[in-house]
C-alpha cells in the first residue's frame, strides 16, 4: 500500500472507524458469518461523515483473500490489517488476536503519516483494538457497543436457563463482559444506540452519565421510502407476492427468533386464511450451522402444518431490498434479543406496518398503535394476535404505514446521525440533555 493509495495528503480532517470482525468490505456479503447490521451501520455512517467533509478510513481485519484496501468512494475506504492467519475467526474469540492487529495497524498508520481527528470503534472486539490505537496516537476514542454482553447473557439465560453452560462456551460472556467494563471506563465517550442501552451502561456497567450519549442507528432515506399503492401493487406483481404477506428477513441465527415467528404465525394463519409468511433468511453462501438452522425451521413449519403457507427464500439483493419491504403487508422483527433492529427501521421507512419485539431497544423509541405494534415473540398468542390486528383494522394499518414512515424520517436518517456524532466530538462537554431528542418520549394522541 502506498501513501497515495489512501490519499493521506488530503487537506480534509480524517476519521478512523474500527470494525474488526466479519467480512467488512465496500460491498459486504451481508448474511455471512458475523456480517450484518453493524457492517451496514459502519459503511453508511462513514459515507455520510465523508459528505460532511471528512476522509474516512474503515479499519478491519484482513483474512482469506480480502484486499488490503477496498475503495468505497473517493473519501471512504476499507483498510484490511492481517492478524491471526488467513482463516475466519468468530467475533467471540477474535480479541485474542487483536494485540497483533493493533501493532500492525499502528505500524501502517505511522508509515503513512495518517492523522485522525478521532477514532470510532464498533463492538467490543474493535473497542479493545481501538483503545490501544487511541492511547498511542493520543486522539479521542468514541466507542459504539451495538450490543451489551450483560444484557445478551441475561436475556439468553432467562429464555433458556438449561443451556447456560453452553452459552458461556459459545459466546465467551465472562471475557466479553470483563473487557467491556475496561473499555467503557477508558473510552472518551460511549455512544449507545437506544435509551435502554444507555440505562444499562449507567446501571450495570457503572458508566458515569456524562461519559455516555445516545445516538440511534440510521437508514438511507434515498433508498427506503413509501410509494403509492398503484406502484406497490406493481412491485407485488413483479415479485410474485400474493395473499396477505408477512415478511421477516435477516441473518440465520437463533437469536433472530424465526422459530418463534413460525409459532406466532400459526396463530395468525388459523384466523386469516389469506396470510402467507415470507422468510428471507441467510446469506448468499450458507455455512453448515446456518443450513442446520434452516432445516430446523422447515421441519417446524411442517410440524405446524404451515408448509403451504410459508415461503423460504434466502439472500435478497441490495437493489431489491426496499421493494420487498414495500410489497409486504406486514413486517415482523421477532428477535429473542435485538439491540436495535435495522430491518424494522427500513420497513417503517418504506411505509410497511411493523411489529417489533419487546426484547430489544427499538420499541422504546416508538409509540404503540401509532408508529408500530409491539409483541413478545416468546408468547405465540401475543405475537399471532398482534399480527392479526392490521389485517382486521384498516384504519390502524393506514396509520401505522403513515406514521411509521414519518417516525423513521424524523429520527433515523444517516445524515442526522452523522451530524450528531460530529457534534459529540466537537462539544463532548455538553450534558446528555443538550443532544436529547424529545420525540423518543413524545405523548400519544389519537389525532393522526
Amino acid at each position: 500500500m502506498t501513501e497515495d493509495s489512501i490519499n493521506a495528503k488530503s487537506p480534509l480532517p480524517r476519521i478512523a472507524m474500527i470494525s474488526t470482525h466479519g467480512y467488512v468490505a465496500a460491498n459486504p456479503p451481508l448474511g455471512a458469518a458475523d456480517t450484518g447490521g453493524q457492517v451496514v451501520y459502519v459503511l453508511e455512517l462513514s459515507k455520510k461523515l465523508a459528505q460532511l467533509g471528512y476522509e474516512v478510513d474503515i479499519w478491519t481485519r484482513r483474512f482469506e483473500d480480502q484486499p488490503e484496501i477496498d475503495v468505497v468512494n473517493e473519501r471512504v475506504r476499507v483498510i484490511g490489517v492481517p492478524c491471526g492467519g488467513r482463516e475466519f475467526i468468530s467475533k467471540e474469540y477474535l480479541y485474542l488476536k487483536l494485540p497483533e492487529w493493533s501493532r500492525n495497524a499502528l505500524r501502517l498508520i505511522k508509515q503513512l503519516k495518517l492523522n485522525y481527528a478521532f477514532l470510532n470503534s464498533h463492538y467490543w472486539d474493535a473497542g479493545v483494538a481501538g483503545l490501544r490505537l487511541a492511547e498511542v496516537l493520543r486522539v479521542a476514542h468514541l466507542h459504539t457497543p451495538h450490543s451489551l454482553g450483560i444484557w445478551k447473557k441475561r436475556q439468553m439465560e432467562q429464555d433458556h436457563p438449561e443451556d447456560a453452560a453452553s452459552f458461556e462456551k459459545r459466546y465467551n460472556f465472562s471475557e466479553r463482559i470483563h473487557h467491556e467494563r475496561l473499555l467503557y471506563a477508558a473510552a472518551d465517550l460511549v455512544v449507545a444506540t437506544t435509551p435502554q442501552q444507555t440505562e444499562l451502561l449507567v446501571q450495570d456497567y457503572g458508566l458515569p452519565e456524562e461519559q455516555c450519549r445516545m445516538i440511534p442507528p440510521g437508514y438511507d432515506d434515498h433508498r427506503f421510502y413509501p410509494v403509492s399503492e398503484a406502484t406497490r401493487q406493481g412491485i407485488r406483481q413483479r415479485l410474485g407476492f400474493t395473499g396477505k404477506v408477512v415478511l421477516a428477513l435477516g441473518r440465520l441465527a437463533r437469536n433472530k427468533g424465526y422459530d418463534l415467528l413460525l409459532q406466532g404465525f400459526g396463530v395468525l394463519a388459523s384466523r386469516e386464511p389469506e396470510a402467507v409468511l415470507h422468510l428471507a433468511v441467510g446469506g448468499e453462501n450458507a455455512n453448515a450451522n446456518e443450513l442446520k438452522l434452516l432445516a430446523e425451521l422447515k421441519e417446524l413449519a411442517a410440524t405446524l402444518n404451515l408448509t403451504e403457507r410459508v415461503r423460504f427464500t434466502s439472500f435478497i439483493p441490495d437493489a431489491d431490498l426496499a421493494d420487498h419491504y414495500r410489497a409486504a403487508d406486514l413486517f415482523v422483527l421477532s428477535s429473542r434479543y435485538e439491540p436495535f433492529g435495522m430491518t424494522a427501521i427500513e420497513a417503517l421507512a418504506c411505509g410497511t406496518p411493523t411489529i417489533v419485539t419487546i426484547h430489544g431497544g427499538l420499541w422504546k423509541a416508538l409509540t404503540f398503535g401509532r408508529n408500530a405494534l409491539f409483541a413478545d415473540p416468546l408468547d405465540k398468542e401475543d405475537l399471532g394476535i398482534m399480527m392479526l390486528k392490521p389485517f382486521r383494522h384498516p384504519r390502524l394499518r393506514a396509520r401505522l404505514a403513515r406514521m411509521g414512515a414519518y417516525k423513521a424520517r424524523s429520527l433515523f436518517t444517516w445524515s442526522g446521525i452523522a451530524q450528531q456524532l460530529i457534534a459529540l466530538v466537537e462539544h463532548h462537554t455538553q450534558t446528555r440533555g443538550d443532544l436529547a431528542d424529545t420525540e423518543w418520549d413524545e405523548p400519544w394522541t389519537d389525532t393522526d
